[in-house]
């Protein structure tokens, strides 16, 4: 049960800030490579591929944290670099989280969050990339 929480905090850590702040990626399918380390040596790796658009995404999930309580920080940019931290008690447990979003381009970006919950860390490293249009779903 520890990785599937381990997720969701994780999930909360990808890019939550204002929308302003955003960097602007395409629209379309991308796919998403998620590793999750909790510590013990065994980083559970995810793929999927979705028709989204991650700004919008990013946006959405600011929203959540802000409606769960969650303290974002002022983000940070250098260049491509996007550095913001966030603290939120979700379920009784404290936990905060630094990430740091590299937007390589308007198809691409990573994310490495680093996430400590009861003293223990979390690190997930995103790796996104857009594969194209999505496709047309027919009648």
């Amino acid at each position: 049960m520890r990785i599937p929480i381990a997720l969701l905090i994780a999930s909360l850590a990808l890019p939550a800030f204002a929308a302003d702040e955003l960097p602007r990626f395409r629209t379309g399918l991308w796919e998403f490579k998620r590793s999750v380390d909790g510590g013990d040596g065994k980083p559970v790796t995810l793929t999927n591929q979705k028709c989204t658009n991650p700004t919008e995404d990013m946006k959405k999930k600011t929203e959540s944290a802000a409606q769960s309580g969650c303290q974002v920080s002022p983000m940070s940019k250098s260049g491509k670099l996007y550095t913001f931290t966030f603290k939120c008690t979700i379920k009784g447990v404290s936990l905060q989280s630094k990430s740091v979003i590299t937007a390589e381009s308007e198809s691409a970006y990573k994310v490495d969050a680093e996430t400590t919950t009861g003293g223990k860390t979390t690190r997930e490293l995103l790796t996104a990339r857009w594969i194209s249009s999505c496709p047309e779903i027919q009648p």
